[in-house]
């Protein structure tokens, strides 16, 4: 097959050699041109009068001095200035990762972005605000002709070489900011590829109306702050967050977050990426999605909330959810991240017809490591079944079944602090900081794929009111763990070809460790009942009048097995391990006594198969 057009200039040029419908490695990695670029953004972030430079390394194969043109697979990131030895203004820092020594021999360019306020580049950090978008929007305009770039020593750099198709990807913010920029429907921005990416940051910090208690608790409602203020470590260039400029901007974002309380104010609307999906699609971008179901970090609404949007827009879109957390797929299908991703780039930045998008459009990891190829996420074949809740009794849990209880019944639990096992331990035993709800023992094994709802009629004898709900699978089978790792971890670990071919470094498969328990949470959500339904203010509640509350849980994708039961913990506040899985206490709430009206209420799952399914 000849190479497209776009890969060379001129027919005497050197162009990409295609086989089995894949690029190859005709082209030598140690004589590819390295060269740092500083791209102008239209903005002043720190405003010093001066336009931010958003600093660029590009590797390239040689053959592009001589009028090859590639196209560009993009990593952007606020992280870099947190690696040492920080390299001088004119200088790469190198490549770390797989991508470049992958990719480059093949015939494309990778470039390496540092966020505004980050590292080499000036302005300030803004956690996820407009100016990380515009930062690296910037790049890929520059890598299309249509911003300006420099070289370190001030001369015009023009990316004659690039035939402005660019691939942008990453992992955790690094995966966010394709996210951001995908969003503003780019031109020339063909493909995105997060990575356990952030949505909205809103959600990140907060889950309807609730701050996540690591960040409250470690952060004083100032997460924001806090993050901006630590990717601005390893400044090397004037415009460092030790200028009253940027201190000014930093301690603004603490300010505006703790103003907010946990509402969806116009602070955290601004940060949110949903509300421009369809720009995705007016951009032409394709996306694939990868994230973990364990992933307490970025948890699993991220993913599924950006993806409701693409699925909504028919946009050209592929997913991987595996069983593990806050990873890199190439620490869990390494071979199979690398092959899926030659094709994905060479199908999406060379237009090469290799039949990637003719495959099914979801993988999907098991709890015990198996994977399945499924045509979408979630299941074609996935229904909405509601299931209402029966009464509780002396000796028996309550019941979950598909009929509307007699007469107006209503069971009331006092809201008190206890671990989350203790909460959804043993469903029959009556726990006063707790209603258990469950299905009788299902006659088949049972699928949920997608987003599961709670519609509660409730009152309360306080002001305020903590929701939460855990579904849980009841019934003896083992629960799997699987470690995950911090964002920096993730970013920052090793994956060079040594590492690779030794498993060591970002090649490290994940660590599970497995456990027969008598149940397992699957999935859990929370709201504060004083934003419910409008996540933009809060209102106080009044002590006994009646509230309907809806809220989601986090997406599931699980098979239950035959003879277990579903159920679902309605309860308030409850504490865990330290890790961000947890909605903060509200000590206002602690104590108070909360009703719900069964009547009012039912819990709605998405299973595959519909009612007929649950075999009740």
């Amino acid at each position: 097959m000849s190479a497209p057009a776009s890969a060379s200039a001129t027919a005497d040029t050197p162009g990409i050699v295609i086989e089995n419908g894949v690029t190859q490695p005709v082209f030598s990695y140690g004589e590819a041109v390295q060269e740092v670029v500083y791209v102008e953004a239209p903005m002043d972030s720190d405003a010093d009068g001066r336009r931010d430079l958003i600093e660029v390394d590009v590797i390239r194969p040689a053959e592009t001095e001589a009028g090859l043109r590639v196209p560009t697979i993009m990593e952007a990131s606020p992280y870099y200035g947190r690696d040492p030895g920080d390299p001088l203004p004119d200088k790469t820092r190198g490549f770390p990762g797989w991508w470049d020594d992958y990719f480059v021999p093949r015939g494309y360019a990778v470039v390496q972005v540092e966020m505004q306020g980050t590292s080499r580049s000036f302005g300030c950090p803004t956690t996820g605000g407009p100016e990380d978008t515009i930062s690296i929007k910037a790049v890929v305009d520059w890598l299309n002709g249509r911003a300006p770039g420099f070289h370190p020593d001030g001369s015009t750099a023009v990316a004659d070489w690039s035939t402005g198709n660019v691939g942008m990807q990453g992992v955790s913010y690094v995966g966010t900011l394709p996210n951001a920029v995908a969003t503003q429907g780019v031109p020339g921005l063909r493909t995105v590829v997060p990575i356990s990416a952030i949505s909205s940051w809103y959600r990140y910090v907060n889950d309807q109306g609730i701050a996540w208690s690591t960040w409250s608790e470690n952060v004083n409602f100032r997460y924001t702050e806090y993050l901006a203020d630590y990717v601005s470590v390893g400044r090397t260039l004037p415009g460092s967050v030790s200028s009253p400029a940027c201190e000014s901007v930093i301690t603004g974002l603490g300010d505006a977050e703790q103003a907010s309380a946990s509402d969806f104010t116009p602070f955290w609307q601004e940060r949110n990426y949903l509300p421009d999906a369809n720009k995705i699609k007016t951009g032409g971008t394709s996306v694939f999605m990868v994230h973990g179901l364990t992933d307490f970090n970025v948890k699993t609404m991220h993913f599924a909330d950006l993806w409701r949007e693409v699925e909504k827009r028919q946009m050209p879109r592929k997913i991987w959810l595996h069983r593990g957390a806050h990873v890199n797929p190439t620490s869990f299908r390494l071979t199979e991240w690398q092959a899926v991703m030659h094709r994905w780039m060479d199908h999406w930045l060379y237009d090469i017809p290799n039949g990637i998008m003719d495959e099914p459009m979801a993988d999907i990891q098991r709890p015990d490591g198996t994977w399945e190829t499924h045509s979408t996420w979630p299941d074609a074949a996935a229904e909405k079944v509601d299931l209402r809740f029966g009464p509780t009794t002396a000796d028996a849990a309550g019941t979950l079944s598909l009929n509307t209880p007699k007469d107006n019944p209503s069971q009331s639990f006092v809201d008190q602090i206890e671990s989350q096992a203790v909460k959804i331990g043993n469903a029959e035993q009556t726990k006063p900081g707790r209603l258990a709800y469950v299905t009788p023992p299902l006659a088949a094994d049972v699928r949920l794929s997608g987003t599961p709802e709670l519609a509660v009629r409730m009152s309360t004898t306080a002001e305020t009111a903590l929701l939460s709900a855990l579904l849980v699978d009841y019934g003896a089978g083992p629960t799997v763990t699987v470690a995950g790792k911090d964002p920096l971890e993730v970013v920052q670990e090793s994956c060079e070809p040594e590492d690779l071919a030794g498993r060591t470094g970002c090649a490290e498969p994940m660590e599970a460790s497995v456990a027969i328990t008598p149940e397992r949470v699957l999935a859990w959500g929370h709201i504060d009942v004083k934003n419910s339904p409008d996540l933009r203010r809060s209102h106080a509640l009044t002590p006994g009048e009646e509230y309907n509350v809806r809220w989601k849980t986090l997406p599931s994708e699980h098979v239950i097995p035959a003879g277990h039961r579903i159920g679902v913990v309605i309860t308030g506040n409850y504490n865990a391990n330290p890790t961000s899985n947890r909605p903060a206490r509200d000590a206002a709430a602690v104590g108070s006594q909360v009703t719900v009206y069964l009547n009012g209420s039912a819990l709605t799952l998405p299973v595959v198969g519909g009612t007929n399914r649950l075999g009740f």
